[in-house]
């Protein structure tokens, strides 16, 4: 097994005009496709896109639905990497093409430019009203910001350095 992690990927647009994400009959699995800009010198303009088939099952299925994935969301998944087989209808010939299994997938949102920066104002503000989004809250750092420690304080929870013993080679002391 191949471990497969991409960060800050978008869902790719659908090929001729199909939806982004293609779900089976029964719901039971879906397939797309992610993408990704990389610097390219030789390429046009100086940058290509890198592309990625992926498939889920089951359970992240049902949690890709909710979250109301489509082309152009950012997202950050991991998964087995592995090679898709199937044979084709017409010609009866097997082709074979990478793919990846997704095993875990969240969603990523240094994408959202709707602040006009880019920056992650708006993954904060999502984090405070969602808890269960894996993120801390913001609140003990506003708390922070109400009584910044002194010079000399160490802050609130914070039990400071200890060594495992014996000199430190790198900096010893004099």
């Amino acid at each position: 097994m191949l471990k497969f992690i991409a960060t800050d990927v978008v869902v790719s647009k659908g090929f001729n005009n199909n939806p982004a994400l293609r779900y089976a009959d029964d719901g039971s699995s879906v397939r797309f496709r992610i993408g990704k800009r990389v610097y390219d010198k030789r390429a046009q303009e100086n940058h290509r896109w890198i592309n990625i088939n992926i498939k889920a099952f089951g359970e992240l299925c049902e949690r890709i639905k909710k979250m109301k994935l489509d082309e152009g969301s950012f997202i950050h998944v991991e998964g087995r990497y592995d090679e898709d087989v199937w044979e084709d209808q017409t010609t009866h010939e097997t082709n074979r093409a990478p793919v990846v299994y997704l095993t875990e997938i969240e969603y990523a949102f240094t994408g959202n430019k709707q602040n006009g920066n880019g920056d992650n104002a708006s993954a904060e503000a999502k984090s405070q009203d969602n808890p269960q989004s894996g993120q801390a809250s913001a609140a003990p750092q506003s708390q922070a910001q109400e009584h910044p420690p002194q010079q000399g304080e160490m802050p609130e929870n914070f039990t400071g350095f200890e060594s495992f013993g014996g000199p430190n080679p790198f900096f010893p002391q004099e």
